[in-house]
């Protein structure tokens, strides 16, 4: 059979071929610490998982609007609110089944041959992936040149031409943790006015894991860039919900017709259980995340005291998200290398840098949403490696 040439220019996620690799190795009798896949190791709040099951004794088990039901895009709108003061159309916001769709269609739109899509190295690998697929030059901006892994918004403006169609914003950064402030947020803002040609996907998935007390730098709060700003954000991280595949965004008005079509022609619509319960997670209390959040910053701690602690490794300490990115080039190994013996000596599952792009070489990710346990475990167990 004869594949399309654009399927040889579309990556993964390479943190799930580790995850498949290390239980490999643990089915062969290898004990395996699990630092890889970026999922909070706290079940989903009982409420929610309630609202599902009332969901589905009540009969919802059809069919439902391609961009959600209005009671789940309204709890939507209300959640924004209530957290950056904005008033957002519910007809603006799309319930996806999880982030990627989101990710997928706005590239879908603006990528082809001829236009450029910047994006930041090391990120979330789909978006490379993506950009790629759609043909687009990808335009990347390197966070591991600047201080503490955080974006320059002068160099990000710097790279925008009369090609450039989208500009991808990460913050907090997987996979570095790294977390910009507003000061610089609201330079790129400004900046931006001035390339009235540019629309912005701001991946605001992490906006409610941010250490030491500091507030999300939201674009809602950007009025100006409104006609042009994509917010994708969801349930998985925030409520510890990744595999209830549920997840939203908010759009320009003239896009959401273009949007409806593509995921009519993709997904048709999300399950109806998961939106009941994502309008019970949105609607209820925040205790879960705030206890979450509590627990995620003695390990942030933890991981990171431990690794400055080890010999050849650097690991700054992270302003959002659950994980670190050392980098582990003074133990003689690059990231690949140290993950790779890391799996099969030490029994420890993490992510090789260039994961997430190809200038990480000399660095690996580690996830913190792991027991503190376990995390002290593998500590131990990767200082005992390197001797």
């Amino acid at each position: 059979m004869k594949l399309a040439k654009n399927l040889d220019r579309l990556g993964t996620e390479s943190a799930f071929s580790i995850l498949a690799e290390a239980k490999k190795v643990e089915a062969q009798g290898k004990e395996m610490i699990y630092l890889g896949l970026g999922q909070p190791d706290f079940k989903s709040p009982k409420h929610v998982v309630d609202a599902a099951k009332k969901a589905l004794d009540d009969g919802h088990h059809g069919y439902v609007l391609s961009n959600g039901i209005l009671e789940c895009r309204q709890a939507v709108t209300r959640k924004i609110k209530k957290l950056y003061n904005k008033d957002v159309d519910p007809e603006r916001v799309m319930i996806m089944p999880g982030g990627k769709p989101t990710m997928f269609f706005a590239i879908s739109m603006f990528g082809e041959p001829g236009s450029e899509i910047i994006f930041p190295t090391p990120g979330f690998p789909i978006y490379e992936s993506m950009i790629n697929y759609s043909g687009a030059k990808a335009v990347p901006y390197d966070i591991l040149k600047e201080k503490d892994l955080k974006f320059d918004p002068e160099k990000i403006l710097s790279l925008i031409t009369d090609k450039t169609r989208l500009l991808i914003i990460i913050n907090p950064n997987n996979p570095t943790g790294s977390f910009v402030e507003k000061p610089a947020i609201d330079f790129l803002a400004e900046g931006l006015k001035k390339h009235p040609h540019v629309t912005i996907l701001s991946d605001e998935i992490y906006s409610r894991q941010i250490y030491d007390n500091k507030e999300m730098p939201t674009f809602f709060n950007y009025p100006d860039l409104q006609d042009r700003l994509i917010v994708l954000d969801g349930w998985s991280k925030a409520y510890s919900m990744t595999g209830w595949r549920l997840g939203w965004s908010v759009w320009p008005e003239n896009l959401i017709p273009h949007v409806n079509r593509l995921a009519v022609n993709s997904f048709s619509c999300v399950n109806a259980a998961a939106q009941y319960a994502g309008i019970a997670a949105l609607d209820g209390p925040d205790d879960f995340i705030h206890n979450m959040m509590k627990e995620f910053n003695v390990r942030r701690k933890l991981v990171t005291d431990g690794l400055n602690n080890i010999p050849g490794i650097e690991c700054p300490m992270p302003g959002g998200a659950f994980y670190v990115f050392p980098k582990v080039i003074g133990t003689g190994m690059n990231g690949s290398e140290f993950t790779k013996k890391c799996m099969y000596e030490a029994g420890v599952a993490i992510v090789p840098g260039t994961a997430f792009g190809s200038t990480a070489k000399d660095y690996i990710r580690i996830s913190f949403a792991a027991s503190q346990d376990n995390i002290s475990k593998a500590l131990e167990k990767i200082k005992k490696m390197l001797g």
